[in-house]
């Protein structure tokens, strides 16, 4: 299964972080913003289309910077998640899909319980960051 997440990184140096909703797998772990490649889409499309859609924001392709990608076997599929790092949107994420949104300084990532997929990535914002 191909998905697509983006550290969205704030002018203060943090990273959003959004917690899964109840009644979906992995509920009530907290995860970095994204969703499902479609058929025919690019990963910075589908990204930019699940911002729109999650937090209600816009981005550009050219303001998604490649950043890593996980590739993690699930009990039932296998993930492959490139993620990408956002700087720039226009709007003020709102929380549209997920539990709760927060702010996290990169340094306190491992303090919040993730899918598995997602841990990989947090040395790599340490570094970033």
């Amino acid at each position: 299964m191909l998905v697509v997440a983006v550290a969205l990184i704030d002018s203060d140096g943090r990273v959003l972080l959004a917690q899964r909703p109840e009644g979906k797998n992995l509920a009530g772990l907290w995860e970095f913003p994204g969703g499902k490649v479609e058929d025919g889409e690019s990963p910075e499309h589908a990204l930019i289309r699940e911002l729109q859609e999650e937090l209600g924001i816009g981005t550009w392709k050219s303001c998604l910077a490649p950043l890593t990608f996980v590739s993690h076997a699930y009990a039932d599929f296998h993930l492959l998640m490139p993620l990408f790092v956002c700087r720039r949107w226009e709007g003020v994420p709102i929380n549209r899909e997920h539990q709760a949104l927060k702010w996290v300084r990169a340094r306190d990532l491992s303090d919040y319980p993730m899918p598995p997929a997602d841990l990989p990535v947090i040395p790599v914002l340490r570094d970033l960051l």
